[in-house]
């Protein structure tokens, strides 16, 4: 029979770590310049790494809250729409909330997981486990 501590052990290297530095967390700004009728995010997969997302789940949620079409150029995000860089922030800030933070402790520690149709936010911090109201 294993004895606790080598139990205990392997429960831990099981457990997915939080990647907190110990600063407080900051939602990043958006990067804007407008080129003719389009709108150039130009530092997109800073935020969507620095949110820790995958781009395409940033991307599809940015351009249907701005009623916007546009691609993935590179780092960039090309919106074929003008678009003020301060609703850009607000969504950004929305997105934060709705798919980042963690409803309990307001961390944002934490990882998108879909099963089945539903999609959930885990918390690496407290644990704590919620559905996405958006999708």
């Amino acid at each position: 029979m294993t004895n606790y501590e080598e139990l205990l052990e392997e429960a831990y290297s099981k457990v997915k770590k939080a990647e907190t530095s110990g600063e407080r967390f900051e939602i990043p700004k958006a990067e804007v310049f407008s080129e003719g009728k389009k709108t150039i995010l130009t530092n997109f997969m800073q935020i969507a790494s620095h949110l820790r997302r995958q781009p395409e789940h940033f991307q599809k949620f940015l351009l249907k809250e701005l009623a916007a079409s546009g691609q993935k150029e590179g780092d960039r995000l090309s919106m074929n729409i003008k678009i003020p860089i301060l609703r850009i922030n607000q969504k950004i800030e929305e997105y934060v909330k709705d798919y980042v933070l963690c409803k309990e402790c307001k961390k944002p520690d934490t990882e998108l997981v879909k099963e089945d149709r539903l999609t959930f936010i885990n918390c690496l911090a407290c644990g704590a486990r919620h559905p996405v109201t958006k999708v």
